[in-house]
């Protein structure tokens, strides 16, 4: 018993064996089993890695749709404005040669 104890102490073993218990609390209440590595690196890494860049590129063509749109809005002021530009120089001229 005393080498028992004098080990807990050492270790501080009694604290680690509580939060291992909050641990496996916590886990209990999950529905989905917990990852375990097959043994593969390369699937492993594919199978946490190809959800993460899926997800990302659905992001990124999200993010792209609205900035393409966005462009298009500004590309047709821009050209609203350069007619305007033209409509105004040919009025400038019209008035000019008027005045001359």
């Amino acid at each position: 018993q005393e080498e028992i104890q004098e080990v807990k102490e050492e270790g501080n073993l009694e604290l680690l064996l509580n939060s291992l218990d909050k641990i496996v609390e916590e886990t209990e209440n999950r529905d989905e089993p917990a990852w375990r590595p097959s043994g593969i690196p390369e699937e492993d890494i594919r199978s946490t890695m190809v959800p993460y860049l899926l997800k990302h590129r659905s992001y990124l063509r999200k993010v792209l749709k609205q900035k393409e749109e966005e462009n298009g809005k500004v590309a047709e002021s821009v050209l609203a404005g350069r007619e305007r530009i033209a409509e105004l120089q040919q009025l400038i001229q019209a008035r000019k040669h008027a005045w001359q």
